[in-house]
């Protein structure tokens, strides 16, 4: 199966993720297969959302959106330009997925198949709906994945390389199971936003999607705040208040109240709206309906910390501070070549012997 197969199917793939929008689904007939999949895809969509309580309707076609918006030819085509991508003769790469947000192990599925490499694909239980779906409308477009994908919930064998994503504590039975064969073992990042007290109130209320779009759980959302000593929060929180209808949630609203109740307890002091604290905190990972923040001196302090904490760190939220950046508003809207950990997963399937 040649390269240009490959991108001509995943295209296919994005036309067919486009019909299912937030603003309704719209069945397009010219849409190869889709009298097929479609009522199927509806169904899959519904099943994540009672499967996974954190897994809304709108979450969800949220990263359906976000993937069809990916997957078009001029953006595969120029995410795959700089590499040499030879048809290889194809290893199995074993892919264990995390479940965290919808659709989170997509990136490596596509990059394992788009390199010309088969696909063995453990998921988590909290996300294992919608993949197989889309695999299977993969397939039916392009036959010849049909010997590139498995799916497994049995104990890996017979792989050649691995690509795994963990916590902290289950990167340590990676790098134990997996280390002996070429590998990628991400384990807890988490994103930062750097604020100057010159932020625009458009500039804040889009901060608020990076931090409340899939309720906080993702890598690449901000839990954490970085400000100038004495920074007054009060148009952060007033830009933000449009996402106060996430305490409808009851799963949200459990941990606000749980959460602020160990606070108050503690003694900690925190600054809080209804829907959201913010508390004083070195740490990066904050609970749900949390953030923490960190006051900085100097722009020079701010640096040497964020290059010291780069290993921990998935991605900086500014404004004309530092080259890798990412917009305001735009963390879950990454670009095909905004890798995971920063580590280029092409760049590493085309060095598997």
């Amino acid at each position: 199966m040649v390269l240009n197969n490959r991108i001509n199917a995943f295209v296919e793939l994005g036309n067919f993720i486009r019909q299912f929008k937030s603003t309704g689904y719209e069945k397009v007939n010219a849409v190869p297969l889709t009298d097929v999949f479609f009522d199927q895809m509806k169904q899959k969509i519904t099943l994540a959302v009672h499967h996974n309580g954190w897994f809304t309707q709108d979450n969800v076609l949220f990263s359906l959106k976000e993937w069809s918006n990916a997957l078009t030819k001029e953006n595969l085509n120029q995410w795959i330009s700089p590499y040499s991508l030879k048809e290889p003769q194809p290893k199995t790469i074993g892919v264990i997925m995390a479940g965290n947000i919808p659709l989170v192990g997509f990136h490596d599925f596509l990059s394992v198949l788009i390199s010309g490499h088969k696909i063995l694909v453990k998921q988590s239980s909290d996300d294992n709906q919608l993949l197989s779906c889309l695999a299977s409308y993969l397939i039916s477009i392009e036959p010849g994945f049909k010997e590139y994908i498995t799916f497994t919930t049995e104990k890996f064998d017979h792989f050649d390389a691995i690509i795994a994503t963990g916590s902290d504590n289950t990167s340590r039975y990676f790098e134990y199971y997996f280390g002996k064969v070429p590998h990628i073992i991400r384990k807890n990042r988490n994103s930062v936003a750097v604020l100057t007290g010159n932020e625009t109130s458009e500039q804040l209320n889009a901060l608020g999607e990076d931090i409340f779009r899939y309720y906080g759980l993702g890598c690449r959302n901000v839990s954490k705040l970085l400000v100038p000593e004495g920074y007054n929060f009060d148009t952060f929180f007033k830009a933000i208040y449009t996402y106060n209808s996430i305490i409808d949630s009851a799963k949200y609203a459990n941990n606000y109240d749980y959460n602020k109740a160990v606070y108050l307890m503690s003694n900690y002091k925190l600054f809080e709206n209804g829907f959201l604290m913010l508390k004083e905190d070195q740490s990066y990972a904050s609970p749900i309906a949390t953030v923490f923040y960190e006051n900085y001196r100097s722009e020079a302090d701010l640096k040497e910390k964020l290059e010291t904490d780069k290993e921990r760190i998935q991605c900086i939220v500014a404004h004309n501070f530092l080259s890798e950046t990412v917009d305001f508003g735009q963390t879950q809207s990454p670009k095909l070549s905004d890798y995971a950990d920063g580590i280029d997963i092409i760049e590493f399937l085309t060095k598997i012997d």
